[in-house]
């Protein structure tokens, strides 16, 4: 159990003694920061006891000193270091004017600590003033904000460019397609049948590949699942939360203010010390209607707005990139809007990363869906989904290949994350991306038990802009990391190699070839041709043959498997109509090319709200009783 100061004491005396807290307020509020481990005020700034401003006017009053508004009086960016904002976020302390020869250090924690803190840093020559944590964190961003802003956007591009997809094809790319199509064209003209005879034989070993390496995936992760199904909930329920770390979770959104009740309800239950919570609610600053409505909603002082500036790209991992500058946690998630985590997946993930290995930089979670039952799109989507985060995933981490991370629920060790220069903001499908990226500078993703619930698309048109994002994110990542094939085949292995070819190649490749081989059985169902058989001769003809009804067929049987982990029985004969979804696919892996020719760092907006449960979700999150009391 954690102790309060001496500073803290006072303070919660004096706040009782003018009327902004009651009593019984700052009983709870003391038992709860010596539980967590948390200054006083980090407590009742969580639980929306006490304004902020009020708080800190306050608290200035007590000590003696001078209270500034940093809103009105702003820093001295002279006296700033760019280089330093991080440790200013973190420590909530900054530089803020010269006078005369006496540096005057602003500060949202006075006291000792901070006292001992700034003379450490600065010198003896100082003067402490107090004021806002928030105004602390928007003066950082006001000053500093387009060069954090160029910086998201261009440092990996601009230090690591070999992985980055700011360029699409490099010139040797480019150079071996078209040494492959004019080899092609060539062999058209020269020897047509033996050379349509060695494409179908390349492709059809591809797909047997591809069915195989899948089918084993899922038999080490139903093993691994098995091995590791209740040993992290024992270690959970001995964790006390005075030794929990602060978590800085990001949510980024863009046009979704429906969904942000929703957002703050379950974040609210998460099972981790509110104090410890480090919220930033990232938008685009043009977002007036989002960030209008996150104020509307009077958010307790773990929850952050940060203000991404306009630029180019707008993508995801850009505002990412932002908000990392002023993340202030040990750990790092990532969660969309929609996201409804389980409550105590935070500290599965504490556990998890003091369990693993030094080297693991990211713990990905599983995701599925709580509008599974909702209609046939949505109960298809939960069946890969389950597939592929309840079985593949575990199955890529047994095997010790690279984990593509989702697009939520990854949960990072913050300086590992700032060391690889974070997310490529011009790669699509940025999660994806680090998580190979990772494994590439040596560093391990792990995969634990404990599930986000998302939105599942309900509409048919917006699953497909969805997919067509993912798939060209999976084509960037693919082009970025076989740039180097000898440096790729160093650095994960012969293994991660081919499971980085099947997996991600795999899922691009399989989508983009299907219609053509369906189309060639349909017209040899239909017209009993003979027409083809110059190209099939027996061997590939049953090759081809077994691809087709046994390999089908196994990805339909793994579909049926997928949902019995979580006892959805009732989505296993749904598995049946997967062929239509596999269509859809299809539908959305063609968009995907023709945008990575057109407009390859286009970020398709995926529309969410549109579930019937949402108005349900939206009013139970603004009931009076899921806010701290």
């Amino acid at each position: 159990m954690g102790v309060l100061s001496p500073s803290d004491i006072w303070t919660g005396d004096y706040l009782v003694e003018n009327g902004l807290i009651s009593l019984p307020q700052l009983d709870e509020a003391s038992d709860l920061a010596e539980q967590w481990d948390s200054s006083l005020s980090d407590v009742l700034m969580s639980r929306r006891w006490v304004r902020p401003i009020d708080y800190y006017r306050a608290l200035a009053d007590r000590f003696g000193i001078d209270f500034v508004d940093l809103r009105a009086d702003p820093p001295d960016p002279a006296v700033l270091s760019e280089d330093e904002v991080e440790r200013y976020a973190r420590e909530l302390t900054l530089p803020w004017k010269r006078r005369g020869n006496r540096l005057v250090i602003a500060t949202a924690r006075p006291g000792p600590e901070a006292i001992l803190y700034a003379r450490s840093r600065w010198g003896s020559e100082i003067d402490i003033v107090l004021t806002a944590k928030f105004d602390i964190l928007w003066s950082l961003q006001r000053i500093f904000g387009d060069a954090h802003s160029r910086r998201a956007v261009h440092e990996l591009a601009e230090l690591d460019p070999e992985m980055s997809a700011r360029t699409v094809f490099t010139r040797s790319q480019i150079l071996v397609a078209w040494a492959m199509l004019t080899a092609f064209c060539l062999g058209l003209c020269l020897a047509p049948v033996a050379t349509l005879i060695a494409l179908n034989a390349v492709m059809g070993l591809f797909y047997l590949g591809n069915f195989v390496f899948k089918g084993i995936l899922v038999w080490f992760g139903a093993r691994r699942q098995q091995d590791n199904a209740t040993a992290l909930d024992a270690e959970v329920r001995l964790l006390r939360d005075e030794d929990l770390p602060t978590f800085t979770i990001l949510v980024p959104m863009f046009k979704e203010p429906e969904v942000l009740p929703i957002l703050a309800g379950a974040l609210r239950r998460l099972d981790y010390p509110q104090a410890k919570l480090d919220i930033k609610i990232v938008l685009e600053e043009g977002d007036h209607e989002t960030i209008e409505a996150a104020k509307a909603l009077g958010l307790e002082g773990i929850f952050e707005i940060v203000r991404v500036p306009a630029s180019q790209p707008q993508t995801k991992p850009k505002a990412c990139n932002y908000a990392l500058r002023y993340a202030r946690g040990d750990y790092l998630v990532i969660y969309d809007a929609e996201d409804q985590p389980e409550p105590d997946q935070l500290k599965k993930v504490v556990v998890a990363f003091r369990q693993s290995p030094d080297n693991t930089a990211c713990i990905q979670c599983r995701l599925n869906y709580y509008n599974a039952e909702e209609n046939w799109l949505t109960r298809l989507f939960t069946l890969d989904y389950s597939l592929w985060f309840d079985l593949m995933l575990p199955g890529l981490e047994r095997l010790r290949i690279p984990i593509p991370l989702g697009g939520t629920s990854n949960h990072f060790k913050t300086g590992v994350l700032r060391e690889l220069r974070a997310w490529d903001p011009f790669n699509v499908t940025e999660d994806a991306d680090l998580g190979i990226r990772m494994t590439q500078k040596g560093y391990r993703v792990g995969v634990i038990d404990a599930t986000t619930f998302e939105e599942a698309n309900v509409s048919q048109s917006n699953w497909v802009r969805q997919r067509s994002r993912w798939i060209k994110g999976y084509m960037q990542t693919f082009l970025v990391h076989t740039r180097r094939p000898i440096h790729l085949v160093r650095t994960i292995g012969p293994l991660g190699t081919l499971g980085f070819i099947f997996f991600i190649g795999g899922t691009m490749l399989s989508g983009l070839l299907n219609p053509l081989f369906w189309a060639i059985f349909g017209f040899w169902a239909v017209t009993q041709t003979s027409g083809f058989d110059i190209v099939f001769p027996p061997l590939l003809l049953y090759m081809a043959l077994f691809n087709l009804i046994l390999g089908n067929g196994m990805f339909v049987y793994l579909m049926m498997l997928a949902p019995f982990r979580r006892r959805w029985l009732s989505l296993v004969p749904f598995s049946l109509t997967v062929i239509w979804y596999w269509a859809l696919m299809s539908v959305a892996a063609w968009k995907g090319l023709w945008q990575l020719v057109t407009k390859p760092f286009y970020w398709e907006k995926t529309h969410h709200g549109l579930s019937k449960f949402t108005a349900g979700e939206v009013a139970e999150a603004l009931r009076p009783e899921q806010a701290p009391a």
